[in-house]
């Protein structure tokens, strides 16, 4: 009888190895099915007509603007991506050499609560965190690159809108009509150094956002950043509001405004005792107005208007008047011509100026 026992155990526990293993086959299989690798590449091609007469640079320029390499995907409950940047000189700088983009992981079993960990895009603007394909014109806005940390103002090295942290988001009241949410909110914490970089003081940044959302595809936000930055043993605050509209579909409107509190790292200076003193004024804001228009299957036009004050006055004020068209050869294969006329009141040289380009991305 003991004999037939142990036999039975023996064989069960053979049943349940067994079953561990296929277990662990499928997810492996989930997770190979799951994997998307891809890139994408943006060429441009510029020329500007702005008085280049006291530096040696050219009026006409051949650009690599990006090129990205990544591996995405979902498994179980996981979302997960992993992003290159590869255009760069390797060695000059290992913030414009080749290097880490993204690199999260993210717990989305319930769409009301999402956890984020990792190397991603801080929770700022409406336009921040959208793809460069999908923003309409050849570049972000002033606000984003100035204000949501792609080249902030303050000093921080070139992050591309990113820091590392940890985030939760979610979406509650959701239409069962049209399966839109009323309401999306994001709240996240991170180092405050941006990308690729640990952190330099005791504090922490907090970055969130509210979306009410009363139809499909029509959003109204407000968003919030309170923090500080440190750079050379210098801390600066960085504390922010941004709100914003909006619509996104053949049509689209999306407008937003923000306002900064914050010296830059370069409005401190040292003397030979070491003391520090601050010039400048700290405040700062920026605004853009951009429209775009189907103009056809293939095609779509955009305009917009965008300002960034760096002292929150009419002679630190740079405009930009740009309209873009947008022609898709393919699914994978856009082009794209750019025109801005530039107004820098800001600029010690010409204040007055035109550019033109033209832009190919290719994504695979």
């Amino acid at each position: 009888m003991n004999r037939r026992i142990t036999l039975a155990a023996i064989a069960l526990l053979g049943l349940s190895s067994l079953s561990a293993q296929d277990k662990k086959a499928r997810y492996w299989e989930d997770f190979k099915q799951n994997v998307t690798l891809g890139g994408y590449v943006i060429g441009k091609a510029s020329v500007s007509d702005e008085d280049l007469s006291a530096s040696n640079k050219s009026h006409t320029n051949f650009d690599l603007r990006l090129v990205r390499v990544y591996a995405g995907g979902k498994m179980m409950d996981f979302k997960y991506n992993f992003q290159m940047e590869m255009n760069g000189v390797s060695g000059t700088s290992k913030e414009r050499g080749p290097h880490i983009v993204d690199a999260w992981i993210e717990w989305c079993k319930y769409k009301y609560v999402n956890v984020k960990f990792g190397q991603f895009k801080r929770a700022f603007t409406f336009e921040n965190p959208m793809h460069p394909w999908d923003i309409g014109m050849g570049s972000y806005s002033q606000l984003i690159d100035k204000l949501a940390g792609m080249n902030d103002r303050i000093g921080e090295h070139c992050c591309g809108g990113r820091d590392i942290g940890l985030q939760l988001q979610g979406d509650l009241f959701t239409r069962k009509s049209d399966g839109h949410s009323f309401l999306h909110y994001q709240v996240g914490v991170y180092n405050g150094q941006g990308i690729n970089h640990g952190d330099e003081n005791r504090g922490k940044d907090v970055i969130g956002g509210l979306w009410v959302v009363p139809v499909k595809d029509l959003a109204i936000s407000a968003f919030g950043w309170g923090g500080s930055y440190t750079k050379n043993g210098i801390t600066v605050d960085r504390n922010r509001f941004s709100c914003g509209v909006k619509y996104e579909s053949r049509w689209t409107v999306r407008a937003e405004y923000a306002l900064s509190q914050g010296h830059k790292i370069s409005d401190y200076v040292a003397a030979e005792d070491g003391s520090l003193t601050v010039t400048g004024n700290d405040r700062s804001d920026a605004w853009y107005v951009l429209v775009g228009a189907p103009a056809g299957k293939r095609t779509k036009l955009y305009a917009r208007w965008d300002v960034y004050r760096d002292y929150r006055t009419r002679d630190s004020q740079k405009s930009l008047y740009g309209a873009s068209a947008n022609y898709y050869l393919c699914k994978n294969l856009k082009l794209q011509a750019n025109y801005n006329f530039t107004e820098d009141m800001a600029s010690r040289g010409d204040k007055y100026y035109n550019s033109f380009d033209v832009q190919l991305y290719w994504r695979f």
